[in-house]
């Protein structure tokens, strides 16, 4: 399996430096950003797999992020780490298509774990649409991507 690129996105530093951190205790290496600009900036430069994402933010919020994101790059991971959310929140960003929805603080396990369960999907989905159009099922493929993104 190919290295996984992991971006965290969160406007507190101190939790997210710290996050960072135990995350390549746990040989996870990532990228840090601190605000949805600087997110979206690296996503069309670098396009991670998996994106670990606050919604509470100023300027461009986490949800505008992440409609933005699944728009643009819809086979990009998203999951959502907030220490604020609503049900509302919750609701409106699985309708937009984020792989999972977590609240501060997390276990740091549950959080590795769902990183790697995102990325499995994310290579596992890529794999299925390369044997289809390897075949000739182009159609096929478009239509499994498609779903997939949902």
């Amino acid at each position: 399996m190919k290295e996984m690129k992991v971006l965290l996105v969160d406007d507190e530093q101190t939790f997210v430096q710290t996050l960072s951190e135990r995350l390549q205790m746990r040989d996870l290496e990532n990228e840090t950003v601190y605000d949805g600009e600087q997110a979206l900036s690296f996503v069309d430069d670098k396009e991670p797999d998996v994106m670990v994402l606050d919604l509470k933010m100023p300027g461009i919020d986490g949800m505008e992020v992440l409609r933005q994101v699944k728009k643009k790059f819809p086979n990009i991971r998203v999951i959502i780490l907030t220490g604020h959310g609503t049900d509302r929140d919750e609701e409106e960003s699985r309708r937009i298509g984020v792989f999972d929805y977590l609240k501060k603080p997390v276990d740091i396990e549950l959080l590795v774990r769902r990183i790697k369960a995102a990325h499995r999907e994310k290579i596992e989905g890529s794999m299925a649409a390369a044997a289809f159009a390897e075949a000739g099922e182009y159609d096929t493929a478009r239509s499994f991507m498609k779903e997939r993104e949902k």
